[in-house]
Order: structure tokens, then C-alpha cells, then sequence
């Protein structure tokens, strides 16, 4: 699959190629309020003819994708329309874009940056809804002890990061906030398995991550957090992604993907010590760790609003200005809010 990240001189040319390598190698049930439908109901009519398989990527331990696996909403909501649900592990967000390429993923949660470049390599998909306003999402952590005190202090140190990520274009904008330049840095491209290790050995000197990697850094090693997107205004919209071909030939089935993803999010938000203490249990960690990872996550269901639409458009401006990406993209072209405004509309409001 060609991409369409090209490569110039300096920080640009490592931006790009990292970009760059990260897709081509990922391209190698509850009842309504105010009247609305039941999931049952709904599942009911989504019903499909033949029989079909509902394939939904996850990454990470403790949101609600995660959550929602492990009680079983999905499964619920689906098996009433006779759609079996299987599931997929990634790392971060770019492979997801592959599988979707592929036919092999239905349904995603990524951040804006891996939305852009798929937009970018021309992977025929829709963001049909907001998760987060992305504030604080990710991160850039130092090790307990580390010299560095502010961004302007990164200057020639070793950046760990996750190429193609939400965390690699977040690390990009806040040195550019700084005034530095890419080649100010040494980017070490690591996924989050690597990084942790480099950075408690002190063979990188920062790592830019998502949650809930920065805060169990944080609370295991006593890393500090030296910047965070609520910290620099950086406003960077999580989405959950379609494939377009699904969509089109299952509306009922997106609208009820949707919905099922609502009310695990409805009762993630509304009962913080029972889904605390349930993923603090069930993923091993630290009560205190899974706590402060929730609050930072304000989970939401949102169609893209004129707000979160301009953030995602400067996101890809940012990309585009620095040569991570070939050509000047309308970002609204995949933002698709029809499935996710009738999903809350049958079950009455939402955020």
C-alpha cells in the first residue's frame, strides 16, 4: 500500500520516515431511555441475512474497548442479531489501519494521528465517533532523578516513541511549542514493550506515551510527567474507526456497535471504584495506578463537532507543514457523524 509520507531534510525527514515505515509495516446490552430501542431490540432488526462476523481491533489494558471485552457487551449486543464478535490485539493504532485495508477489522479505537495517515494512504475507512478530546492522553515522561525540567531540555537527548502513533505527532508539537526542531532530538523508535525497559535503564532520557503506560511509569518508577497535551493546549481528538464497506452494507450493525460501546462507557464513567477496582483486578496493577489512569481518560461518545473537527484538521496541517505527509488533506472527508447521532438519539442523549 503506498502511504504518501515523503521525507525532507532534517526533522522533517525524520518525522516522515518513521511515519512512513510505521504503515507500511502495519500494512504488511442495557435498556433505553426516552423511548428509545432496547439492544435487544435493535439487534433485533439489525439482523443480518447471511451470517457475519463482527471483527473489533483493541490496544491497551483499561479503557473502554478493553473494559467492555471483558464483560462481554459486545457479545451480548451482537449475539442477539446472530453476529458472532472476535477480537483483535495491536500495539498502538497503525496496524489497525492495515487489518482495515485488509478486510481482516470492522471496528477500531485509534488516535487522530494514525486517522491521518490511513486518510493519507488512501485506506477506505470512517471515524464515526469521538472517544476523547485526546488532552490528556498522552504524554512525555523522564525517569525519577532525570536532569530534564522543561521541553527545551531535550535538546539532543534520546526520545523514546512509537512510530506513526498518536504519541509520535504529540512529541513533534510540543518540541515545535518549544521551539526545537526534530533533528534537536534523537528519536528512538520503540513500541511501548521496549520503551518502558529503555527508559528505566536510562538508555533513553524521555519517552512520549499514551495512558496507561505514562502513569504506571510514573507510579512504578517514579518517572515525572514533563509534558502533557493538557499542559501545551493540544487539543488531539481518539476516534473509533469503521471500515467502509462494513458500514455501508451493516448500517444497523454500526448503529449497534455504537451502542453497545455507549452504555459500556455509561457505566465505566458512572461507577468509578466497582470498574476501578474490577481492571485493577483483572490487569494486574495497582489500585492507585488504574485510578489515576481513569481520571485522565474522560472517556466520551461525540459526534466530530465543528471543535473536534478544526483539532484533528490541525493535526494534519501540523504533518503537512513539516513534510510528514505528501499532500494537504480535508480531514472531514472521513468523518462520518450519521451512525453515531442515531446511536444516541435511540438511547437517549449521551456526551
Amino acid at each position: 500500500m503506498m502511504i504518501g509520507w515523503i521525507g525532507k531534510p532534517g526533522w522533517r525527514a525524520s518525522l516522515a520516515a518513521a511515519a512512513m515505515a510505521a504503515l507500511l509495516a502495519a500494512c504488511a446490552g442495557g435498556g433505553a431511555a426516552n423511548g428509545g430501542k432496547t439492544n435487544t431490540q435493535a439487534a433485533s432488526e439489525a439482523k443480518p441475512k447471511e451470517n457475519v462476523t463482527v471483527n473489533i481491533g483493541v490496544q491497551g489494558k483499561t479503557g473502554i474497548l478493553p473494559y467492555a471485552r471483558e464483560k462481554g457487551y459486545f457479545e451480548k449486543a451482537f449475539a442477539a442479531a446472530g453476529v458472532e464478535v472476535k477480537w483483535h490485539e495491536f500495539a498502538s493504532g497503525p496496524p489497525h489501519f492495515e487489518a482495515l485495508a485488509a478486510g481482516r477489522l470492522d471496528f477500531g479505537a485509534t488516535g487522530g494521528t494514525p486517522v491521518i495517515s490511513g486518510q493519507t494512504g488512501g485506506v477506505d475507512f470512517r471515524a464515526i465517533a469521538v472517544t476523547s478530546d485526546g488532552k490528556k492522553g498522552n504524554f512525555i515522561v523522564v525517569p525519577k532523578n532525570s536532569p530534564i525540567r522543561k521541553l527545551d531540555d531535550l535538546r539532543g537527548k534520546k526520545v523514546a516513541v512509537a512510530k506513526g502513533s498518536s504519541a509520535y505527532n504529540f512529541l513533534y508539537m510540543a518540541i515545535d511549542k518549544a521551539g526545537l526542531k526534530g533533528s534537536d532530538i534523537k528519536e528512538i523508535q520503540l513500541q511501548p514493550d521496549e520503551a518502558r525497559p529503555a527508559l528505566d535503564t536510562g538508555a533513553v532520557d524521555a519517552w512520549s506515551i499514551w495512558e496507561p503506560y505514562a502513569t504506571t511509569a510514573v507510579f512504578q518508577t517514579g518517572a515525572t510527567v514533563l509534558a502533557s497535551g493538557q499542559d501545551l493546549g493540544l487539543n488531539a481528538p481518539s476516534f473509533l474507526i469503521a471500515r467502509t464497506k462494513f458500514t455501508k452494507d451493516h448500517p444497523e450493525l454500526t448503529v449497534l456497535f455504537l451502542k453497545a460501546y455507549e452504555e459500556a462507557r455509561r457505566y465505566f464513567v458512572g461507577h468509578f471504584d466497582e470498574v476501578t477496582d474490577d481492571l485493577a483486578r483483572s490487569q494486574k496493577l495497582d489500585k492507585a495506578i488504574i485510578g489515576q489512569v481513569l481520571r485522565n481518560s474522560e472517556p466520551i461518545l461525540s459526534p466530530a463537532t465543528p471543535e473536534y473537527t478544526k483539532a484533528h484538521q490541525e493535526q494534519a496541517d501540523f504533518l503537512y507543514s513539516v513534510g510528514a505527509i505528501n499532500k494537504k488533506l480535508d480531514t472531514s472527508q472521513v468523518l462520518d457523524n450519521q451512525f453515531v447521532e442515531r446511536a444516541l438519539k435511540e438511547l437517549g442523549g449521551g456526551k
